[in-house]
């Protein structure tokens, strides 16, 4: 009985001893994984970092000169900004030390009054290459102010057009509006150019101002340009209160047609009239013998000839006249000479 007992004691004992032998090692073992060996401690694993890219920005404007004190401000993927600076005197600017990757570049300042800032742009940078950006700002644009007037009154004319341009290239069409004037803005290239200015089409009721016209503009600056047009002449037209006369209008005289003083009626055979008074030229004419009054016949007009006319009868008349004068004087004078030769030979009569 009693070696039962000292038997249940000892396999008791066992079985305490081997539980609080376990309960004692379980926390060691389960602590040697979470600790790191001293070798990983001491020993990180480093990665390597990729090589770094650059941007170089050289500045310039249309007409090729450099531009300093150009300010520009770039970003990176995310919007975060990674650097700024503005041109040197040669135009110049870096952004050195910069990830690979795509960048926004902006400008927020041109260095210059005469000229544009340009648009953003992306910029790629690759691993240990410098890219190279050349950026050109271009010259602010001129303002126009165009004018049409009235070349006498000075009055502002709505409706004109024009073409404005350098060289060949046609750069900016303007019309005038209902207030007679019209603005635009100019393409400048240096700081100085010269435009030509040339009238297409003329205000209603007025002429086309045909010469072109030439002026000076700069970047930026307000120029005024003036085209004068003439009225357009035109004939008065008939007034339609008025109405026409019944009266023809008398026509003029032809001067290769020349007046006669009288009217000669011409015989049928050609013979000129004899004038009734040139028959007996004075009172003395009564005496001649009716032989000696017949003597003298009128002339006839040959055969064959065409009839007078009353310009050519004149002569004609006149010259018939004369002859009958002077037969009628030599009839006269014959018979005053019978009349004295008739006495003589009678002799004085006998007492």
């Amino acid at each position: 009985m009693h070696a039962r007992i000292v038997r249940g004691a000892v396999r008791s004992a066992a079985l305490a001893a081997a539980v609080t032998g376990t309960l004692t090692w379980a926390p060691t073992a389960s602590a040697q994984p979470s600790e790191p060996t001293p070798s990983a401690s001491t020993s990180p694993i480093e990665t390597p970092a990729p090589d770094a890219g650059s941007i170089a920005i050289t500045k310039k404007d249309t007409a090729g000169d450099v531009l300093s004190g150009a300010a520009f401000l770039l970003l990176d993927a995310t919007g975060q900004e990674t650097g700024r600076g503005k041109t040197d005197a040669q135009g110049k600017l870096t952004f050195p030390d910069l990830p690979p990757g795509i960048y926004r570049l902006k400008e927020t300042f041109s260095g210059s009054p005469l000229h544009e800032v340009v648009a953003d742009q992306d910029v790629i940078v690759t691993p240990g290459a410098t890219a190279r950006l050349t950026i050109t700002d271009p010259f602010k644009a001129a303002k126009v102010l165009l004018q049409a007037k009235d070349d006498k009154t000075g009055k502002l004319l709505p409706g004109s057009t024009v073409n404005i341009g350098t060289g060949s290239d046609t750069l900016l069409t303007l019309t005038t509006g209902s207030q007679g004037t019209a603005t635009g803005e100019l393409p400048m290239t240096s700081r100085k150019t010269e435009f030509w200015v040339k009238q297409v089409k003329a205000p209603q009721g007025y002429d086309l101002y045909k010469p072109a016209k030439t002026f000076a503009a700069g970047p930026g600056a307000p120029v005024t340009v003036t085209v004068t047009n003439a009225k357009t002449s035109t004939t008065p037209k008939p007034d339609p209160s008025e109405k026409p006369t019944d009266k023809p209008t008398p026509k003029p005289d032809d001067p290769s047609e020349k007046p006669t003083d009288k009217t000669t009626d011409i015989p049928s055979d050609g013979a000129q009239p004899t004038p009734a008074d040139s028959a007996t030229p004075d009172a003395e004419s009564s005496l001649l013998p009716e032989a000696t009054a017949t003597e003298e016949t009128t002339p006839k007009t040959p055969t064959g000839s065409l009839a007078h006319t009353g310009a050519d009868a004149t002569p004609w008349i006149l010259g018939s006249g004369g002859l009958f004068v002077v037969a009628g004087s030599a009839a006269l004078i014959a018979a005053r000479r019978r009349r004295t030769d008739s006495s003589t030979d009678d002799g004085p009569s006998e007492s």
